[in-house]
C-alpha cells in the first residue's frame, strides 16, 4: 500500500472458495452463483459488486454531504454493476452509480456527487488512481475456515 497519506487501520479480508464467499469476520457469508454454472444458487459477481461499490460511494457520499447539508443520513446511493467481456475474452465491469439525498437543491446534489466522487477512491474521471495487484497465494500459506 502506498507510504502517503491516512489509511484505515482495518484490514478486510473475504475468501471465495467452492462456491462461497464469507469475509474473515464472518458479517458476510453467501453461497455464489455464477453465469457459469446456472444451477448454482446465491449471489453473482454482479450482486457484489453493486454491493461493494455502493456502500463505497455511500461512505464518501455521507462525507461529502457533511459539507452541504446536516441531513446527511438521507444520503442513498443506488448502484448498477454487468460483466461483460472483450473481444479478446477478458472480462470488463460496468458500474453505473447515482447519489441522492433527500431536501437538497438540484445545485447542491450536483456539488455533493461531485465530491463524493472526488473522495472515493473509484472516481469516474480519473482511472490512474486505480490499483490493483494480483498474485498468487503463497501454497504453504495457513487456510482459515470458519
Amino acid at each position: 500500500m502506498a507510504e502517503s497519506g491516512f489509511w484505515v487501520p482495518e484490514v478486510a479480508a473475504a475468501t471465495a472458495a467452492g462456491g462461497h464467499v464469507r469475509t474473515d469476520d464472518g458479517e458476510l457469508s453467501s453461497a455464489l452463483a455464477s453465469p457459469l454454472a446456472p444451477h448454482c444458487h446465491g449471489l453473482t459477481p454482479e450482486q457484489l459488486l453493486a454491493a461493494a461499490f455502493a456502500s463505497c460511494l455511500h461512505h464518501a457520499a455521507v462525507e461529502a454531504a457533511s459539507g452541504v447539508t446536516d441531513e446527511a443520513h438521507t444520503v442513498q446511493v443506488r448502484a448498477e454493476a454487468r460483466l461483460g467481456r472483450d473481444p479478446d475474452g477478458r472480462y470488463r465491469a460496468e458500474v453505473r452509480a447515482s447519489i441522492g439525498s433527500a431536501g437538497l437543491s438540484r445545485e447542491q446534489l450536483a456539488d455533493l456527487v461531485e465530491n463524493a466522487d472526488r473522495l472515493w477512491p473509484f472516481s469516474s474521471t480519473d482511472g490512474s488512481r486505480h490499483v490493483l495487484t494480483v498474485t498468487a497465494a503463497d501454497h504453504r500459506a495457513r487456510q482459515t475456515t470458519r
